[in-house]
C-alpha cells in the first residue's frame, strides 16, 4: 500500500555499497587507496571538501616525486628549501582550515544563542502577559468594588437629603399608591421582600375546579342546553350576481379546480 511504501521505501532500506576484496601487485601503489579512510556516509559520495582532499595528496605526490635526490650538498640545499616551502604551506593550510573551522562553530553558536534568545523572548512574554492579566482582573474587580460602594453611598446621601433637616416625616399612603414604581407596587429585595417566595399567593383555589366532585356537581348545575354546542353550517360564497356576472373570485376557483384535475 501507499503507506507501506512511504514508511519502508528503497532509500530507507539501502545498505552500503559492497566492496570487494583486492590484491596490490608488488612495486604498485594504487591512487585509490590514498582515500581508504573514507567509507560511505563519511567523505563518500565525494563532495567539495572531498575534491579538494583528492587534489592536495596529487599535489604531494608529484611534490615528492620532483624532489632531488640526496647525491650532492646542493641538491640536499635544494632538498631543504623545497621541505621548508612545502612545510609553510601546510600550516598556512591547516591556519586556513583552523579559521574556517571556527567561522562554522562560531555561526553554530549564533544560531543557538538567536535560538535560546527567542524562547527567552517568548517565555518572558507569555508571563508578562500573564502578569498583566491579572493585574487587568484585579483592577476591573476594584472599580466594580467601587462602584458598588458608590451606588451605596449615593442611595445613602439621596435619602439623607429628603430629610435634611432631621425631622420625622409621616407617611403619605395618597402619594405611595398614586406612585407605581413605590414600594407598594414595586418593593425591592435589598429590604428584606421577596415576591416570588409568596407567587401563589394570587393563585385561583376552588372546591368546584380542584376536585372532581367539584366538577361533578358544576356539571350538573348547568343546564343542558349550554352544555350542547351548535354549529352552523357556513353559507357557500357566491360567486355570481342577480345580474349573472361572475365575479374575479368565482373565475379563479374554476380554473384552480381545471389545474387541480
Amino acid at each position: 500500500t501507499l503507506g507501506t511504501q512511504t514508511d519502508y521505501r528503497d532509500g530507507e532500506a539501502q545498505t552500503d555499497p559492497y566492496s570487494p576484496e583486492y590484491i596490490v601487485r608488488s612495486g604498485s601503489v594504487p591512487e585509490i587507496l590514498t582515500l581508504a579512510t573514507l567509507t560511505w556516509g563519511r567523505g563518500l559520495p565525494a563532495g567539495q571538501a572531498e575534491m579538494e582532499l583528492i587534489d592536495r595528496i596529487r599535489e604531494k605526490r608529484a611534490w615528492e616525486a620532483a624532489l632531488p635526490p640526496l647525491d650532492s650538498p646542493s641538491n640536499v640545499t635544494k632538498r631543504l628549501k623545497m621541505m621548508e616551502a612545502m612545510e609553510r604551506k601546510e600550516w598556512a593550510y591547516r591556519e586556513e582550515e583552523i579559521d574556517r573551522l571556527q567561522k562554522v562553530q562560531l555561526e553554530v553558536f549564533k544560531k543557538l544563542l538567536q535560538k535560546r534568545e527567542e524562547n527567552q523572548n517568548e517565555l518572558d512574554a507569555t508571563r508578562l502577559y500573564n502578569h498583566w492579566q491579572n493585574h487587568q482582573k484585579a483592577k476591573e474587580e476594584k472599580i466594580r468594588k467601587i462602584q458598588r460602594d458608590c451606588a451605596l453611598m449615593l442611595r445613602k446621601l439621596i435619602a439623607k437629603r429628603k430629610n435634611w433637616m432631621g425631622k420625622l416625616e409621616r407617611r403619605d399612603i395618597i402619594k405611595e399608591y398614586n406612585d407605581f414604581s413605590s414600594q407598594t407596587y414595586a418593593p425591592l429585595s435589598r429590604i428584606g421582600f421577596f415576591p416570588d417566595n409568596s407567587s401563589d399567593y394570587y393563585a385561583a383555589k376552588n372546591f368546584y375546579l380542584n376536585t372532581f366532585v367539584g366538577l361533578c356537581e358544576l356539571e350538573k348545575s348547568v343546564q343542558h342546553s349550554d352544555s350542547q354546542l351548535k354549529i352552523k353550517a357556513p353559507k357557500p360564497k357566491c360567486t355570481v350576481t342577480k345580474t349573472g356576472y361572475i365575479k374575479r373570485s368565482g373565475r379563479l376557483e374554476t380554473v384552480l379546480a381545471q389545474v387541480h384535475q
